[in-house]
């Protein structure tokens, strides 16, 4: 069923076991039964194919497509696993980046640092440009600062820094808390 699918493929990535054979005999039988996969389940396909560098362009198409279908259920940790999954393995969805950056904006106060992180770093990965969405992710991260750690700082302002986007006092703030450390 779908559930052992992803939770399979989640645990031999958890644990950094790349099994070429199972994640390619996989990719069949995921897009045959994509439709009864929820969208927590897609997240996992998608960070496990992603965690062991699996690259499954026309899975990643399926998945993009059924997962923009199941939006609505999605939570802040699947919206940056998902973004962060098609950056790691080099794969672009415009139309799921777009969708995601909405959702993420509805969710933007459940997001974490490594959310936050992960999410501007996948969005300046693949050069997918969300101006609203960095926008307002700075007074986020600004307010929970306290709890980056300084690989989550130093990829939030490389991703500023990458897509281009400028957040004075998100980069004032960062820099203040770095010099502290």
């Amino acid at each position: 069923n779908s559930r052992d699918m992803a939770n399979t493929l989640w645990a031999y990535a958890k644990v950094g076991y790349a099994s070429p054979k199972l994640y390619t005999a996989m990719t069949t039988k995921i897009i045959e039964k994509l439709d009864l996969f929820n969208i927590q389940e897609i997240v996992n396909v998608m960070w496990a194919y992603a965690r062991v560098g699996h690259k499954a362009p026309v899975l990643f198409d399926a998945l993009s497509r059924k997962a923009m279908q199941k939006l609505d259920n999605i939570n802040s940790q699947g919206i940056a696993n998902t973004v962060w999954a098609y950056a790691r393995v080099g794969h672009t969805s415009p139309e799921l980046f777009d969708a995601l950056s909405t959702k993420a904006l509805e969710k933007l106060d459940t997001f974490n640092s490594q959310n936050i992180a992960n999410t501007v770093w996948a969005y300046a990965k693949v050069g997918h440009s969300s101006p609203e969405l960095f926008d307002a992710i700075s007074p986020r991260a600004i307010e929970k600062l306290d709890t980056f750690n300084s690989q989550e700082m130093v990829t939030t302002v490389y991703a500023y820094a990458k897509i281009g986007h400028s957040s004075p006092k998100l980069f004032d703030a960062i820099s203040q808390k770095l010099m502290k450390t």
